[in-house]
């Protein structure tokens, strides 16, 4: 795959995931920057702006993690919990295209604004994170499930890849809007990075306390959460912890360059961009199919005064009208 030189002056380029790796360090990664693409989502639906910067987040890591598919599919990934946003949605269709909705509690949101807990966790509340992938019809579906106990979404990623994937992982997501000519913008941005050494020896955990050190020794360890001991994924952590929210949504400063910040003394390599675009996969034919799903005394109800069935599209808002006698004419479509 054709690389790119980091120190070389590069395109000002949004909606685009640049995949890197760091042989020095045996880490690989993404970063992703969402511009015209979440600003469409966000203003299509207008939430509050502590609901949107938590889709943005949620709409900037599934980017992340849905460009790593290697086949035509879908990666979704779902929350549902007792917050003030209950629910979650961000489908992302192999290779390029997203979309992202949220369901609000409004009287749980007041109540926030109101105490001012508006952290993420604070908006998530506790529930759950379920991440899917699904090859299609032919295939079974995967799925990881992570607790969402009022942490983060870089928490509750982090706990899934030791869980599901037992890859050591860092993330940081960054949400904020941006002031431009046209007026206020939405930006989102991630970065990903995971240890994948050549030699398993090196994922393994580190070593108990040897609980004989004297009394007020201190003994050092590199050990991070996921229970690694290795000085390249420590070099390799500590640098991502240094980026800032404004690193990863700055239109002024390309993902390259960032790259280059961090891992220039490790020589850092840079893949060819995979564009990424909003997209909905509904259609009149779905939507057709969905309502002939339902029992005739469902159909019936759903019936308006004057004779149409309609339904909205929550995640692009697009309205479709069918005449009952339309809805009746055949069986359901099979996806």
């Amino acid at each position: 795959m054709a690389t790119e030189d980091l120190g070389a002056g590069v395109a000002v380029l949004d909606d685009r995931v640049v995949p890197f790796t760091v042989p020095d360090l045996d880490v690989r990664g993404r970063v992703v920057r969402l511009g015209p693409s979440i600003d469409t989502i966000l203003g299509r639906h207008d939430y509050p702006e502590p609901v949107s910067r938590v889709l943005g987040e949620a709409a900037a890591l599934t980017v992340l993690l849905g460009t790593a598919l290697k086949f035509e599919g879908r990666f979704q990934l779902q929350t549902k919990s007792d917050g003030p946003i209950s629910m979650m949605v961000v489908d992302f269709n192999a290779p390029d295209t997203y979309r992202a909705v949220a369901h609000i509690d409004e009287a749980k949101l007041e109540q926030a604004v109101a105490s001012g807990n508006l952290s993420t966790g604070d908006l998530l509340g506790e529930g759950h994170l379920a991440m899917t992938v699904d090859q299609g019809s032919q295939t079974t579906r995967y799925q990881g499930v992570v607790t969402l106990n009022r942490q983060s979404l870089e928490e509750a990623a982090h706990q899934y890849f030791r869980q599901s994937e037992q890859i050591p992982s860092r993330i940081r997501l960054g949400v904020g809007s941006v002031v431009t000519g046209a007026g206020r913008e939405w930006r989102a941005g991630g970065l990903l990075v995971q240890f994948m050494p050549h030699s398993p020896d090196r994922l393994r955990a580190a070593d108990l306390h040897p609980g004989d050190a004297p009394e007020g020794h201190e003994i050092l360890s590199n050990t991070d959460p996921d229970g690694i001991s290795d000085d390249s994924w420590a070099e390799a952590r500590s640098l991502v912890e240094t980026v800032e929210d404004h690193e990863l949504l700055d239109p002024m400063l390309e993902s390259e360059r960032l790259l280059y910040r961090l891992f220039h003394e490790r020589g850092a390599r840079v893949f060819e961009p995979v564009a990424v675009q909003e997209a909905c996969r509904c259609s009149r034919e779905r939507v057709l199919g969905m309502l002939r799903g339902f029992s005739a005394e469902d159909r019936k109800a759903m019936v308006a005064d004057d004779g149409t069935l309609g339904v909205t599209c929550e995640f692009c808002s697009r309205r479709y009208t069918f005449e009952a006698s339309e809805v009746e004419a055949g069986p359901p479509a099979v996806e």
